[in-house]
């Protein structure tokens, strides 16, 4: 089991905190995680989301910590292809690779908002197009040579795109995955797989024994997989304390995520079938999802028991996380701020989450 951590760059108005403030505990904490031995750290990108996320230039917040780390490995979770040429994105990500001396997690995906589709100008409906294409200008320009497309979306002439990534033949790639159809294009192209955080993790376990099919069938050895589930998570030495944490910051994370995705849950286009499917679990409770939303308790409770957070004693969350692992979960990616998380508890959380827990799944 891997163990990284994963950033939205949440700027909660209850805790008072600036965008100033939580960039610097952010990188203080990822400081502290490389020290520590953590694997990864990973970064979103989202557009226009006040509060739950203000992490729109990943790639540049990457490169800060990658001149304050030293063996950590940097994950973009995710680049947001539809958004950007990918000669540009190939560019990038290159000059990140050279920067941190080859520690780049290169994570793509669509993107769910229609807003950030409207506002970059780019049809919702050609998303996968865009993806599938980019990637394939992204691969080449990566290789040695000059690079010539002309495609549906992008023209590219007759170009060396520079500089080349250090690591060979490029960085590890993964891929953001809700639709099934996602998860055996991972498979048959070797890719690794960011689950959550927004999907139930019984629901993650399900697509996860359709990737380890799919990852067979391409006739992938098993031991080559990779797979990543995100979820909110604190420890603490007192098991009521981390409950608190979990009810006051974390379920809060979540419930933004859930008033955030809920619109685009309603009239998620046909290109996004298991935005829709998210959308009947979560309105078949049989309370609305306004009083569902407002009850912090009861959410707390329904999102540990949904894997989506865990919050407890060492303990307590080494206990679940065997469960994850024994299913085939390779890394998991913990929310330890979420929510706007205390500076002061995540530095706690993380040391007795180096100490006390990962120790139990490297032996």
């Amino acid at each position: 089991m891997h163990f990284g951590l994963f950033y939205e760059l949440a700027v909660p108005g209850f805790t008072g905190k600036t965008e100033p403030q939580v960039y610097r505990e952010t990188l203080d904490e990822i400081e502290q995680a490389d020290r520590l031995g953590l694997d990864s750290v990973w970064l979103v990108e989202h557009h226009f989301m006040r509060e739950y996320s203000h992490a729109s230039a990943p790639d540049l917040f990457l490169a800060a910590a990658s001149q304050r780390t030293r063996r950590i490995r940097l994950g973009h979770a995710i680049v947001l292809l539809p958004f950007w040429h990918p000669v540009r994105v190939a560019e990038r990500i290159a000059t990140l690779d050279i920067l941190s001396g080859g520690r780049v997690e290169f994570g793509v995906g669509r993107g769910f908002t229609p807003v950030e589709y409207e506002t970059f100008g780019v049809k919702m409906e050609d998303s996968r197009s865009l993806v599938d294409e980019s990637m394939d200008v992204i691969l080449r320009a990566w290789q040695p040579g000059r690079v010539k497309h002309a495609g549906r979306h992008f023209k590219v002439a007759d170009v060396e795109v520079l500089p080349k990534p250090v690591q060979t033949p490029h960085p590890p790639i993964w891929t953001a995955a809700v639709s099934p159809e996602t998860y055996d294009l991972a498979a048959q192209r070797g890719w690794g797989v960011l689950a959550g955080p927004f999907k139930p993790g019984f629901m993650i376990l399900q697509d996860l024994e359709r990737f380890k099919a799919g990852w067979s069938a391409a006739g992938r050895a098993a031991g080559d997989l990779r797979f990543a589930m995100t979820l909110g998570l604190f420890v603490a030495n007192n098991r009521q304390h981390a409950h608190e944490v979990g009810k006051r910051n974390i379920a809060w994370f979540y419930r933004l995520l859930l008033q955030l995705t809920r619109p685009v849950l309603e009239r998620a286009p046909k290109t996004y079938e298991s935005y829709g499917e998210l959308q009947k679990l979560l309105g078949a409770s049989g309370q609305s999802m306004h009083e569902f939303m407002q009850n912090p308790d009861g959410m707390f409770e329904m999102l540990m028991e949904m894997n989506m957070i865990l919050a407890g004693t060492p303990d307590d969350v080494c206990e679940r996380i065997a469960q994850l692992a024994e299913r085939g979960v390779t890394h998991l990616l913990c929310a330890a701020g979420a929510g706007g998380v205390p500076h002061a508890e995540v530095l706690s959380s993380l040391d007795l989450l180096a100490h006390e827990v990962v120790p139990q799944f490297r032996r």
